[in-house]
Formats: C-alpha cells, structure tokens, sequence
C-alpha cells in the first residue's frame, strides 16, 4: 500500500486523519454515549487521539488494516472512522469498525461510510468476508449493519475483554457474493 486512498460519497470524503483533525476526533472520541460500545472508555486527553492515530497508522503500514476518517464534504470536519481491523489476507477476511459523532446518529452517515469501506475491502483487498462484532444491546449499530447486508451468524461469549469487563459480540458478517444477490 502505497498513497492513502480516498473514497467519496454523496456527502462524505472517506481519508487519512491527521494531527488537523484531533480537536474533531476528541468531541467525539471522549462522548461516553459514542465510546459504549468500542470496548475503550471515554477519552480524556487529546494524547489519547494522537494515540488512537498512532494505531490507525501502524495497522495501514502493517497492512492489517486500514481506517478512514468521515469527513463531511461541506465542512472537510471529521465527524468519525470507519475501516478495517484484524485482516487476514491468507483468508480474504477483515472486521469492519466505526463510530460516528452522537450529533450525526440517525442521519445515514454510517450507513454511507459502511457502504463506501465496504465495497472498497471487496474491490480493492480482495476481501471475500467482511465481519462485524457487535455488543449485543447495541440495537442501533446491529440495525445498521442489517440495511447494509450483513448477515447475523452467532453469538461470541466473553469474545473480547475492554473498559474492564468481558463481552460478548454477535457475530455479523457480509460475503462479496451477497452484493449481487
């Protein structure tokens, strides 16, 4: 992977954070009601953006993953992320991971940026299955993922250890042949 990709949509621009887009990123990044459910508790500091940053950068140069930052076109303001984490290129697979600005819940922006990352992961990395793993009382983001296609295949016990406690995550999961189906 050599220049960062850029995806556009209708009204977003899908690319690369940078230390311009902190101020942005810790609005959202420290709302409790935004970090519920990514398994991080709320952030207090902007250092703990540069350190969010940080990995989304050693995921891309590790190519384990890649994340972009939803930027609304009116404004160029990064209002959230959406990509790929945990990708296994030896099985044409990768998790899908958001979160999104509370003021834009219910405004289709996730649902663009999902569609836009999604068939970036089928057509540019060659991905055969794109999973999801969502707690299962978020209702909104199990919803989301739905509309866009994804199928639910199962619940993970005490999948995953964040802010303290274990969860469990229903596993979602969309195949590059679902699209045309």
């Amino acid at each position: 992977m050599s220049e960062f990709p850029v995806l556009e949509t209708e009204r977003l621009v899908m690319r690369r954070v940078t230390s311009a887009d902190f101020a942005d990123m810790f609005l959202y990044l420290s709302d409790e009601k935004v970090m519920r459910h990514v398994g991080l508790p709320a952030f207090q500091t902007i250092e703990e953006v540069r350190d969010e940053v940080d990995w989304y950068e050693s995921i891309y140069r590790e190519g384990t993953g890649i994340r972009f930052g939803i930027s609304l076109k009116e404004s160029n303001k990064v209002v959230g992320s959406c990509g790929f984490l945990n990708r296994q290129p030896k099985h044409f697979r990768a998790d899908i991971g958001y979160e999104l600005s509370s003021h834009y819940w219910g405004t289709g922006i996730a649902s663009e940026a999902i569609m836009a990352v999604t068939q970036y992961g089928f057509q540019h990395l060659q991905l055969e299955r794109i999973q999801a793993l969502i707690e299962p009382d978020n209702i909104p983001s199990q919803r989301l993922v739905g509309k866009r296609g994804f199928m639910k295949e199962g619940l993970l016990r005490h999948y995953e250890y964040g802010a303290g406690k274990f969860d469990d995550l229903y596993m979602y999961s969309l195949l590059k042949g679902d699209q045309s189906s």
